[in-house]
């Protein structure tokens, strides 16, 4: 879930720039921008402008009260979600693991 990568990397540092996060996450720069708009829009973090060369505009993203409860929200879905793949993963390994030795006497 790439709101979920967002919030924690921006927590841990919020000069991140949008670049960064891009290369950090591995996704493009276009998705980056496009969810810290949509998390911005939601009131969950706050952008502000760093400098104001129009040049090189740096941003800082802060996560609001709202989005720090968002972000338990968030991990706790995530952390669902991964947990029940794994589940799964477990399940067709096990299932393979069975085949092998019905197959290999």
């Amino acid at each position: 879930m790439i709101e979920y990568k967002i919030l924690r990397e921006l927590e841990k540092n919020p000069d991140s720039t949008q670049r960064t996060l891009a290369g950090k996450l591995d996704v493009s720069l276009g998705k980056i921008n496009y969810v810290l708009t949509g998390l911005i829009k939601k009131g969950i973090i706050k952008a502000q402008k760093l400098k104001n060369d129009p040049q090189n505009i740096r941003w800082n993203y802060l996560l609001t009260p709202q989005g720090i409860q968002e972000k338990v929200q968030i991990t706790k879905n995530y952390l669902e979600n991964r947990l029940n793949e794994f589940d799964k993963i477990q399940r067709e390994i096990d299932e393979l693991k069975r085949e092998m030795v019905e197959n290999n006497p």
